[in-house]
């Protein structure tokens, strides 16, 4: 799990960084509340563990903030204290803090803490719900691979990046990232309302055929909005519902199904739009094959202000080594799965390890492009 520290006290701060560590924990630390708040922003950091006396902000204080800002996803928050008697408990609790422990503190003690913090946490299962839902519509086309999993990685980065920029400072924060990251897996959820004769056509679509494929964005958006209806306070049922319908949106206003242009677009879909189109270009379909980094982000940057908001595109290229790493590291997972599947196949047909065929390359029909 990673957890943030958030103490003034260089000592305190070094003993639970070492003990956290030892108990298997990726430990961030904060020297103020201030500091705390500016690194939740990256939505990375579901339990906090945070010292009461603190000079600035207090403990107190942050948990208020924190409670404030951070509704989409719980975030569960330890308090070490030397206080003492039921008056500061309720402080604490109002202030919405979910445990206590005492200082000086004991390894063990706060081992069991953590533990019973992160069964709370487990039992949010939104993300797990969506991701599921998301799912079951890519199921129908199993040439995207991992297409969610990168998908949701590349939109986190750029809206993690964007929160930094003093442009975006008060649109975007932890909440805004994790809730990107928990509701772009569902972009597509309105291919399961278009006939197979259309979404799972080897070749280049007819006019006529890509006319009934764009109205993936609308059904998407139609059945999020009826949640939406019944949950409205819901926030990432709101942005599920608006990535699904202006993720096909383009900048300059060519895209569909609205035509919105420039800011008029939701920055979620935005962000999810360079997301998508990365991932298409950089992997396989049954209709091109992978094109390399290299060229895939010269194309973006033909594209910059027609077809893509510059200020993603300029997230992008900051953050592009990263890009890499997160399509290395599935490419490597989905030849890995490929290649156990094919000894285990082998063990029943032996053949199969020289057959050449396997794994065959595509040939890319006249007129495709990418979707």
């Amino acid at each position: 799990m990673r957890i943030l520290v958030v103490d003034d006290d260089d000592i305190v701060t070094e003993i639970l960084e070492n003990v956290l560590t030892q108990f298997g924990h990726q430990v961030t630390s904060a020297r103020s509340g201030r500091e705390a708040l500016e690194l939740m922003r990256s939505g990375a950091y579901r339990l906090v563990i945070l010292d009461w006396e603190m000079e600035g902000m207090s403990g107190i204080e942050l948990c208020r903030h924190i409670r404030q800002r951070y509704s989409s996803s719980y975030v569960y928050i330890i308090m070490l204290t030397v206080r003492r008697g039921t008056q500061n408990i309720v402080e604490g609790l109002n202030a919405g803090a979910d445990d206590f422990i005492s200082k000086p503190f004991e390894p063990q003690e706060l081992g069991v803490r953590i533990r019973a913090g992160a069964r709370i946490l487990s039992l949010d299962s939104r993300e797990l719900t969506i991701f599921s839902l998301a799912k079951l519509a890519e199921s129908r086309d199993q040439e995207t691979g991992a297409h969610l999993e990168r998908i949701r990685e590349y939109s986190q980065l750029i809206a993690s990046h964007l929160s930094r920029q003093d442009k975006y400072r008060n649109q975007l924060d932890g909440e805004y990232v994790q809730l990107i990251y928990m509701t772009s897996p569902l972009h597509d959820i309105g291919k399961v309302g278009i006939p197979d004769r259309i979404l799972l056509k080897p070749g280049p679509l007819t006019p006529e055929e890509f006319e009934i494929m764009k109205q993936h964005t609308v059904i998407g958006s139609k059945t999020l909005e009826a949640a939406v209806d019944v949950h409205p306070e819901a926030k990432f049922l709101c942005m599920a519902r608006d990535i699904a319908r202006s993720h096909h949106e383009r900048f300059d206003g060519t895209g569909y199904p609205d035509g919105l242009a420039g800011e008029n677009i939701p920055l979620c879909g935005r962000i999810v739009c360079l997301a998508d189109v990365y991932d298409a270009l950089t992997t396989r379909r049954v209709y091109k094959k992978a094109y390399s980094h290299e060229k895939t982000r010269d194309m973006i940057l033909e594209d910059i202000g027609s077809h893509f908001d510059p200020d993603v595109v300029r997230a992008f290229l900051e953050n592009e080594n990263r890009f890499v790493q997160i399509h290395d590291r599935f490419v490597a997972r989905e030849e890995f799965e490929a290649m156990s599947l094919l000894q285990a196949q082998a063990k029943f047909m032996p053949e199969l390890l020289t057959a050449p065929e396997f794994f065959p390359e595509r040939v890319v029909p006249a007129g495709s492009s990418v979707s």
